[in-house]
């Protein structure tokens, strides 16, 4: 169970992710600063307790018209090897010292826990609440399960969004969609996307305080 503490973080997740935004391909803001607020999302814990697990709903309002990203982000107490292009930054935690906080489709533990929320073994938690289970966060499976221990992940980053092949435990492969702009569907969560196995759908807030659901991760048909 990860433990929320209501403290500081310097610097802020959402300064850091300002500065990290727009080298993304998936970034569609201007040449000006992101202007961000942190507008959803919810946490899932890491079963041996060490890595924290945010998947994160940042708002950018700089452009003509605000755009909502999806960023799923992993928290550390040391660096992840061989994922220094993954960084995002680094911040001291008022309780937990220094954190290393990655992009977290690069994060094996992330993703293994990803894989378990799309088969409906893991628990979706709120995100600023200990031990509180938050069920707008739904998910849909079909198919046979399969193991969620990884051991490699291959990350394509596109112009919507990152395309996951992950090789599990048992020596198979997954292909995995994680939406990062995110676009309200009016059928969602009983929308099934095309050719999914499985898929997560949340929320998150509007400008003018409205809710939108829609599709944050897709698993597909088995990598060939």
């Amino acid at each position: 169970m990860a433990i929320i503490h209501n403290t500081t973080m310097t610097p802020g997740k959402l300064e850091l992710l300002a500065s990290w935004l727009p080298a993304q391909p998936w970034y569609l803001g201007t040449e000006r600063e992101p202007v961000l607020t942190k507008a959803g999302g919810f946490r899932l814990d890491d079963p041996e307790g060490e890595v924290g697990i945010e998947f994160m709903v940042v708002r950018d309002e700089s452009g003509d018209r605000p755009v909502s990203y999806h960023v799923p982000l992993s928290y550390r107490g040391a660096p992840l090897d061989g994922a220094d292009q993954a960084l995002v930054g680094t911040s001291e935690h008022g309780v937990l010292g220094r954190r290393w906080l990655y992009d977290g489709t690069h994060d094996p533990v992330l993703v293994a826990q990803l894989l378990a929320l799309l088969q409906g073994l893991a628990e979706p938690q709120a995100q600023s609440l200990t031990d509180t289970p938050d069920p707008s966060v739904t998910s849909s499976f079909a198919g046979s399960g399969f193991p969620t221990a990884v051991k490699s992940i291959a990350v394509a980053n596109g112009s919507h969004g990152t395309r996951l092949t992950v090789e599990t435990g048992a020596a198979r492969q997954l292909s995995v969609r994680v939406t990062r702009v995110l676009e309200p569907d009016p059928q969602a969560p009983g929308t099934n996307p095309a050719g999914a196995q499985g898929y997560v759908t949340a929320g998150w807030r509007l400008p003018d305080g409205g809710e939108s659901r829609g599709v944050f991760a897709v698993l597909g048909d088995p990598a060939p």
